[in-house]
């Protein structure tokens, strides 16, 4: 019909933008742009006749319209921030003269731009259906400009860009000046589909007792469509969605009261979430602080919409403040400042660019990626790091232990039981290689963890590395250095025996206690733990052997004789069987009558082979199993303190 308000409509939507025409040698075109919403318009005009066809670099853009040609030369861009909402730019039709400035950006930011008197209530209709349906809105308008005019307004463009002083917010009033009595055009709707994963993802993280929230600049009604597809929020039979918002301040405040009520009353009765927006969300930092930190902490669920960067920042570091551990996931440029500001952050490289994986801790490429990069890696680490910081602190403290009790038999002499040999190669090679081997334990199988996202709580409620464990390891280092010291001093502290015997054979007790104490912590056995643990051991006694037969040094002949006399083995054995026969003990008592989740699901795991249990034991440990992942949940915040942690709370 060649409507002259549906050719604007599509001229825009080719024109507004910062999309780079690229024509191929068999003369298609393809487009490049740093936003897929961009380049979405730009394809859907094309598919309507309106097709950009090229950009060159004097500002010429070239548009085919039903066979004719049209030529428009960009002269400014005002570009696109999270403060204006939206993008213009003004142009100049080559064939007339003409100068028109066109518009695209959120509802709420053109709306009351728009000419005096013009109806906009078809727009807000489409606006709201759109947004019910979970698309992303934009609002595209044009307006006349007089060559005066824009000359005027150029030059204090120019201005404003040149000036070292407020820069931004100069340039920001500069365009806000030009963008008025705007004639709205029309309203598209883009679909942001959900990538591949992202419900199951969602649902296995909130199992693990993982509160996730939504950080988007989306209007509020697309946020909530979209947190319903995506399994973030429940439907109002099952939950309830608080919305904070209002026309005044009070009202704000009063409805963040409100939903604080709410949430202490009906917290264990509804899934209960909360939504806010930008506006809100700067009022409630003003006035209302301490009563929106206490709403955070007890929402495992909220939604906050047409938020801008800062404001993803700040509600990142209110809940980093509260003593939360925050991660915090994107994919655009507009996301950087809150992964920076979590205490994890990682970036999802994709369409969007890689502004956000650059600046992320860990890089992935979809969503669906996390479930693993939390739920396996991040729990394979904290066991490993827990085992490795532990570990370290037992093997140096049996040696201190050690020679603490020699001091004490010596009369305080100061004499060293151990050389110095002995002393520089025990922490360099004689236990460092074993305890490489937890690189490759994993406790349970991936299938579990992903089966029983639940067992992520042991992680979160420091049950691996706490004041209790830490305790252990330091009991067990005395009780072994007791075990040592008194078994050589009774077995070889007589006048046959020398110093370095002495001081080799409490060395030997402590090599042979450490390989059996990292065999029994090691859940999984690999052809490398295996080498890494008695491959070590074998070592040991090879490079003993070969300092022995050095005839200056002061241990020279002694490995030798001691290997070759029964009763060094006997005292070896004595150790071990004194050392580890009550750690073995407790180990199986604790199994049998008190076991724990991970018990459980090893049992399981070691009974059929992976997390799937025939049908009599898993009927017969799935009550135990699910009340023990149940009372996690419960106890979360209750259950130790975490060492090396700023916080008890885990979010």
């Amino acid at each position: 019909s060649k409507d002259p308000d549906v050719v604007k409509f599509l001229m825009v939507m080719a024109l507004c933008n910062t999309v780079v025409p690229i024509k191929s040698n068999d003369g298609t075109i393809s487009y490049k742009a740093q936003s897929q919403d961009e380049e979405a318009l730009v394809n859907a005009a094309s598919n309507l006749n309106m097709l950009l066809t090229s950009k060159d670099s004097s500002g010429i853009a070239e548009i085919c319209f039903n066979g004719s040609k049209f030529y428009y030369e960009v002269l400014d861009v005002l570009e696109f921030t999270s403060d204006r909402k939206r993008m213009s730019i003004v142009v100049k039709e080559v064939k007339s003269g003409k100068f028109l400035l066109l518009t695209k950006g959120a509802d709420e930011a053109i709306f009351p731009r728009s000419c005096p008197g013009e109806q906009t209530k078809t727009y807000l209709e489409a606006v709201e259906m759109y947004s019910h349906l979970g698309l992303r809105t934009l609002c595209l308008g044009c307006r006349d400009l007089e060559e005066d005019e824009y000359k005027e307004w150029s030059k204090k463009f120019q201005d404003a860009s040149c000036s070292l002083d407020n820069r931004e917010h100069k340039i920001a009033e500069v365009c806000n000046s030009l963008e008025q009595g705007i004639h709205i055009l029309g309203i598209t709707a883009i679909e942001d589909r959900l990538q591949d994963g992202v419900p199951e993802t969602i649902k296995l993280l909130r199992k693990a007792g993982i509160n996730v929230w939504m950080l988007t600049g989306d209007k509020q009604t697309t946020a909530i469509q979209i947190g319903l597809l995506c399994n973030l929020i429940t439907p109002e039979s099952k939950g309830q969605l608080l919305s904070i918002n209002g026309k005044t301040e009070d009202d704000i405040l009063q409805s963040l009261e409100r939903a604080l009520t709410i949430m202490k009353t009906a917290l264990e009765r509804k899934d209960l979430a909360f939504v806010l927006d930008g506006w809100a969300l700067e009022i409630i930092l003003k006035r209302s602080l301490e009563s929106f930190t206490k709403l955070a902490m007890m929402s495992r669920t909220a939604i906050c919409c047409r938020m801008t960067p800062l404001q993803k920042a700040q509600l990142v570091g209110i809940l980093k403040s509260s003593g939360s551990l925050t991660l915090a996931i994107g994919d655009g440029g507009n996301d950087v400042r809150m992964i920076q500001e979590a205490n994890v952050g990682v970036g999802i490289s994709g369409r969007e660019g890689l502004q956000a994986a650059r600046a992320a801790d860990y890089s992935i490429g979809k969503f669906k990626f996390l479930r693993r990069l939390i739920l396996v890696h991040g729990r394979y680490s904290y066991n490993r790091t827990a085992f490795i910081s532990q570990y370290s602190f037992y093997k140096s403290l049996l040696i201190c232990f050690i020679q603490i009790l020699f001091s004490f038999s010596s009369g305080l002499s100061g004499t060293s039981i151990f050389n110095s040999i002995s002393l520089m190669a025990y922490n360099v090679f004689y236990t460092s290689l074993p305890v490489m081997t937890i690189i490759f334990d994993k406790d349970i199988s991936e299938a579990t963890v992903l089966r029983y996202p639940q067992i992520l709580l042991y992680s979160q409620a420091g049950r691996l590395l706490n004041r209790s464990t830490f305790a252990e390891w330091f009991g067990r280092s005395l009780y072994h250095a007791f075990v040592v010291f008194l078994i050589t001093i009774n077995a070889y502290a007589d006048e046959k025996s020398d110093m370095e015997e002495l001081s080799m054979v409490a060395l030997s007790g402590c090599i042979w206690l450490q390989a059996f104490v990292v065999t029994l912590d090691t859940n999984s056995f690999t052809c490398p733990q295996i080498t890494l643990i008695w491959g070590n051991f074998v070592a040991f006694y090879m490079i003993n052997l070969i300092l022995s037969a050095v005839p200056t040094l002061q241990m020279h002949t002694v490995m030798w004789h001691l290997c070759n006399q029964p009763s060094y083995w006997i005292t070896m054995a004595l150790i071990v069987a004194a050392g580890m026969g009550p750690v073995l003990a407790l180990r199986y008592l604790r199994n049998v009558y008190r076991p724990s989740a991970i018990d459980v699901l090893q049992q399981i795991e070691q009974t059929d082979g992976h997390a799937q249990a025939p049908g009599n034991l898993e009927s017969s440990t799935g009550t135990y199993l699910d009340y023990l992942l149940t009372d996690l949940r419960r106890n979360k915040s209750s259950i130790h303190q975490p060492l090396l942690s700023d916080s008890a709370s885990s979010r």
